[in-house]
């Protein structure tokens, strides 16, 4: 049977910990807390599962206060988890069994992270494979009878367990504050990073985030060395942007470079808005169902169903069709429950 180490950052958890830990901690042979500066009684409450409740100064870089914890660890493997997670009764037995049979080779485990969408997270997708538990000392090995060469790739095992994610509030203005610190500080995000804050925009961004935000997005989408999809998401970002500031010149500029490829539905939802505010509800409804039925959304999928759907439930009633308006709102019902139609 592996050992395992649980490493965790936390910060004014109080609410969350002790269900994240009373779901695992007797699963876990070492149990390290390190707490970025809560003010509540998150630390009172992690000394009741372990001795090894360490400090960090927060230094907005997430990664570092990782780093600070794996580096405590001493077991074997180190399973990473956030306060707001829990294992059910089925996924505990699930981890117990992987705990007594997982093979010496593997080096990460990767688990099902599920109920995202419940959340408004930055994933447009209920569950996906996220790496949770590593192996603490990393063992190199030659590979090839002939032409050898050591192994780069780590083994990789995707298993059944489940870790449900149940966060009290939405971490939106949190990370959105973080992206606007590392662009002030002059760091170039990567495309991850630069995805990451684009989806987090369209799916908790506020008006004044958008604003914030649009300065970066379009230097970003006129940056040669940007690639096709991060040049995309630039434009939706200066699109919205643009269009909440009442920039018509900028709106459409950023549109119509997205328009003149294959488009996406979050620009179509943009021209669905710009012309709805407009009162032009015909020309809203053509860019409504576009964003609904004819292209696919890259940063937020409520804008290929929930929002258009519900533009042209608006955009009908306000021309007076209400049969029309009628038949979105069932649509919206069943793409609610599974049942998606093709028109």
């Amino acid at each position: 049977m592996i050992r395992i180490s649980l490493c965790m950052i936390v910060k004014n958890e109080e609410r969350t910990l002790p269900r994240c830990l009373d779901s695992i901690a007797d699963l876990m042979d070492e149990i390290i807390i390190v707490d970025t500066g809560s003010t509540d009684r998150t630390k009172e409450i992690a000394a009741r599962y372990t001795d090894k409740v360490l400090d960090f100064q927060w230094i907005q870089d997430f990664s570092a206060a990782r780093n600070f914890a794996f580096s405590q660890a001493t077991m074997e493997y180190i399973y990473t988890a956030d306060a707001d997670e829990v294992l059910d009764p089925e996924n505990r037995k699930r981890f117990r069994e992987l705990k007594e049979c997982l093979l010496p080779e593997i080096e990460i485990v990767q688990m099902k992270y599920g109920n995202q969408l419940r959340f408004g997270t930055v994933y447009n997708y209920d569950e996906e494979y996220r790496p949770k538990l590593f192996k603490r000392l990393r063992e190199f090995v030659w590979e090839g009878a002939i032409h050898e060469m050591v192994r780069l790739e780590p083994v990789i095992y995707d298993s059944d367990i489940v870790v449900t994610h149940l966060p009290e509030k939405p971490h939106g203005d949190r990370d959105l504050e973080n992206f606007r610190s590392q662009v002030a500080k002059g760091v170039r995000l990567n495309k991850r990073l630069h995805d990451l804050y684009a989806r987090e925009l369209y799916i908790a961004g506020k008006k004044e985030d958008f604003e914030a935000a649009m300065e970066f997005f379009m230097e970003s989408a006129a940056d040669g060395s940007r690639d096709g999809d991060e040049v995309m998401e630039a434009c939706c970002v200066a699109a919205r942007a643009a269009r909440l500031k009442g920039q018509s010149h900028l709106f459409f500029k950023y549109a119509s470079k997205v328009i003149a490829g294959e488009g996406c539905s979050e620009i179509c939802c943009e021209l669905g808005h710009f012309y709805e505010d407009a009162c032009d509800y015909e020309e809203a409804a053509v860019w409504y169902y576009n964003a609904a039925y004819e292209t696919q959304p890259v940063l937020n999928i409520a804008c290929g169903d929930r929002e258009p759907l519900e533009g042209l439930v608006r955009c009908y009633e306000a021309l007076g069709m209400k049969e029309q308006a009628e038949s979105y709102r069932e649509e919206m019902k069943r793409r609610n429950t599974g049942e998606r139609t093709k028109r």
